[in-house]
Parts: C-alpha cells; structure tokens; sequence
C-alpha cells in the first residue's frame, strides 16, 4: 500500500481492513489500496469502493474474488466498467469524507463525524491531516465550542448537560487533570475507535490543551479487539500530542463503562463498584481530576473546532430485530423514523427500546433525536434503538431488562441491588396472575431517585415505560393470555 495521502491518490481502491484477502486481491492494480475501517452500516459489509477522477463506485457485500474482478478492470477512468458496482457517485475530487451513495443507511442522515468510516485509513495520520485534522487551536477557541457541546453517552459524567463549565472548573484548579476517554460506551463508540480513532484523539487532546491536561487515558471493552488495535497504532502515529495517550481496557460488563466504574478500572481496581457522586465535585483518576466523556462526545468536539459549525448531530445505533444493525449520523431535528430508514426490520415494528440498554420503550417513533425531545418523551438518550418486531413480548422483554439489571450490577447499592431483584420478582409474578402496578410504581421510583449511579437509575425504565404504553398487555398476561402469542405457558418465562 502506498504512503500517499488521500488528496494525492489518482485511482484508489479502499478495501475492508478488518477482512482478510482483501489487501492481497486488489493488489497488483494500477491503483493505490487502502485498508479502511467499516462505514457502521453492517448491510453493506464487506464495501469496496474504487475512485478516479471525482466518481467512486461502491461494491456491496464485495468477495475477496469481486474485488479481484474490479482490481482487474479498473483502468485509467473507467469506474463503471470495473466489477458491476451498485452504485457509483460523482463529488469533489478532493474530498475528505465517503461519498453518499443510493445504499440502504450510507444515504440516511448527515455524516460529519461518521465522514472518514470507510473512506480513511483508521491509523494513517495522513489522511487525519489531508481531512483538516491536527488543528491548532487555541485554549479559548476549544472552550468557547465546548459552550455548545453536551455529553453524548452513558459514559459520560455530564450526560446531556453542557460539558464546559466542568472545563474550566479543572482549568481553573490546582489539581493535575487526567483526561478519559470512555469508549466503553456502546457501539457508535467502538465505530469512531475502529474507523476513525483519529477523530476521538484529537478531541481528547483538544481537551487536554484547553484545560492544561498531563495524561489523556482511552478506556474500551477487552472484548472490542480491533478497537483497541486501532486507536493503540493510532495514539503512537499521533502527531505533535498535548498530552501522552494511554490505552487501558476494562471488563466487558456493561456496568463497567458507568464513569466511576471506569475510573476504578483504569485504575486497576478488579472488583467495580460505582463511586457516590457529588454534583459540586469532579471525579478523580488517582490523585488528579478526571474529565470523563464518550468517544463519541470528544469526536463531536473535534469536527466541531475543525469546521466551526456546531455540534449538533447525534450517532444513533438501530439493532435488534433487524436484518443487519447499522449506526448513522443524524440531525437533532431528525426523527426516529429517520433512523430505521437505515436498516430492513425482519417483520412489522411494534416497538422499541430507545436509549441504551435500560431505554424506554416506545411505540411512537415520531420523535425527535435531540436529548431534549427524547427526555420529554420519557425515553434515553444513549444512541441505542433496539427494535422489536410484532411476535415480540413486550412483558417478557421488560422481565429480560429486570434480570439482566439484577444479576449484572455491582452490588454496592440498595436500591440497585434489591430493587432489581425485585422488580424481577414483580413481573415474574405478572405470569401468576398477580400485576401489582402500584407496587412496580413504587419501587421504580425508589430506584430512580435513590441509586448511586445511572445503572439503577436507568435500569427500571424499560418497565416503567413499557407499562405506560403497552399497559394491556400487563393486563393480558395477568389474565393468563399473550397478545403476541410468544408467552406460550407461565413455566416458559421463568
């Protein structure tokens, strides 16, 4: 593969980097080769896209002997005589990010953030720079577009609130400030590190910079290997850092991507228990305040610096009962509806768990993606629509939640720990013919204002909303019949 940048590529294959015989089957062209991370849109996996002269066409679902076939053909400026592509788009011949193409989930939304998945060699500073990256500016300037960003993840310490006022707080200490990047998150987070891990560090160390910090520190999943891969080559290619980058993984429980249990975890802490959390008080990682945010929050920042305009769209991941998952880049004024464009559901929608993995449930997806708009409409936040299709349960789906709440959390605090044991109970009794929806009321509310950290804050949302937009179906099962039809006997569900 050359060196060249992307701006000085005449004829450009760019082939999966994560499959294998890609590399070796596109080589032996007159053209250049470049390994690139995936788009986020899984229907299209394994794309190859091949570009001369400001055309590119893509080759969905690519083989390693289709990409042979179009390595072959692919002469001067012949793009649409090379290997029947699916579709081939015309642009800039110098742009910087993967041209939006007629494909199912590449043409929904506005990718900014999501530019260079599938168009940038994840580790090649380059292409970062080529892209506009490594910009320097100043302290002020950072701070001054920070007054617009907002956490964007459950790993963030200041989910959905202004991010900026935490900055300057650490800027204005005596304190040494650690900056974490937690990308143990979801999967937008792991995207950003496997296709543009670039992205994540500059607004790590744009951060670092503002606030004067000596240590950036990315924290991911041990289960997400190419992840950690990626952003690992990228932090040693990284060019001119405010601050040295450690990698450090964690557990990969999801209660391990809560804030202070991440801190424990970077700092080497085996047992994960959440920290109490003091509004007036920033975390700590040793002996130095810790900014904690998403991969996905400090990607925002850094496409925001870069081209000035403000921080506002959101990585929405659609999973669940769908054909293949896909993540895509939205407008805050988009809709969910936007976001199922994006994917084939594998029968009619009933519903969908909207926020996370404790989202609320939803039949209405004429809802805004601004934090905002979904808060009002009692679902979260997080950038996770898992679907469910019509032959879904949704009570059995609420008692799925409630389980995996009380035997994943981290035992510290009462009402997390008894509370989802409980409401585990609660429900299973639903079968029994007993709904109790004043008492799940009850304890949902001692959970939500009582736990020490988001885990048990969030974790009874999916029943509580669940039970206020599908309350028949409660009903239903108490009475001994399932709706869906998937609750076949009461022995079934326990």
């Amino acid at each position: 593969m050359q060196d060249s940048s992307i701006e000085s590529r005449q004829v450009e294959l760019c082939v999966p980097d994560w499959r294998s015989g890609f590399r070796d089957a596109a080589s032996g062209s007159g053209a250049s080769v470049a390994g690139v991370g995936p788009t986020g849109v899984a229907a299209l996996d394994p794309l190859v896209t091949a570009t001369a002269a400001g055309r590119t066409a893509f080759y969905a679902g690519c083989t390693p002997e289709r990409a042979a076939r179009v390595a072959d053909e692919l002469t001067g400026e012949t793009i649409e005589d090379a290997g029947d592509p699916d579709a081939v788009v015309e642009h800039a011949p110098d742009t910087m990010g993967l041209p939006v193409a007629e494909l199912a989930g590449i043409d929904v939304g506005r990718r900014r953030v999501l530019a260079g998945c599938g168009w940038r060699r994840p580790a090649s500073p380059s292409d970062h720079d080529a892209a506009g990256g490594f910009v320097d500016a100043a302290p002020d300037e950072i701070l001054a577009t920070a007054d617009e960003l907002v956490g964007r993840g459950w790993g963030d310490w200041r989910r959905d609130e202004p991010v900026a006022p935490d900055w300057r707080r650490a800027r204005a200490g005596d304190d040494g400030v650690a900056v974490v990047v937690n990308a143990h998150g979801g999967p937008a987070d792991a995207l950003l590190l496997r296709s543009v891990p670039f992205e994540v560090l500059e607004g790590a160390e744009l951060l670092a910079r503002a606030v004067g910090a000596d240590r950036v520190v990315v924290y991911a999943s041990e289960a997400d290997e190419r992840a950690v891969e990626r952003v690992r080559s990228a932090a040693d290619a990284y060019l001119y850092p405010d601050a040295p980058v450690d990698v450090v993984t964690g557990p990969s429980e999801y209660r391990a991507g809560e804030p202070t249990m991440a801190l424990e975890a970077v700092e080497g802490n085996h047992r994960l228990e959440a920290r109490l959390r003091h509004a007036d008080e920033l975390p700590t990682l040793n002996d130095a305040t810790a900014l904690v945010h998403s991969a996905r929050t400090l990607a925002h920042l850094a496409v925001a610096v870069r081209t000035g305009e403000r921080p506002s769209t959101r990585l929405v991941t659609v999973e669940g009962d769908v054909e293949s998952p896909a993540t895509v880049e939205l407008p805050e004024t988009a809709t969910l509806d936007a976001a199922l464009d994006a994917v084939q559901p594998t029968g009619g929608v009933k519903a969908a768990c909207v926020g996370g993995r404790f989202g609320g449930l939803t039949d209405s997806f004429d809802v805004r993606v601004s934090p905002d708009a979904l808060a009002d409409a009692d679902l979260g936040t997080g950038g996770r629509v898992e679907v469910l299709a019509e032959d879904r349960c949704v009570v059995a789906f609420a008692g799925e939640l409630a389980a995996f709440a009380a035997e994943e959390n981290c035992g510290r605090c009462v009402p997390c720990r008894e509370g989802a044991t409980q409401l585990r109970s609660l429900l299973r009794d639903v079968y029994d013919g007993e709904y109790d929806a004043a008492g799940i009321e009850e304890l949902v509310r001692a959970m939500e204002t009582s736990s020490v950290c988001p885990f048990g804050v969030d974790a009874a949302r999916p029943t509580r909303t669940a039970m206020a937009a599908f309350g028949a179906e409660f009903s239903a099962h108490a009475d001994g019949r399932c709706p869906s039809g998937a609750c076949s006997t009461t022995e079934d569900q326990r």
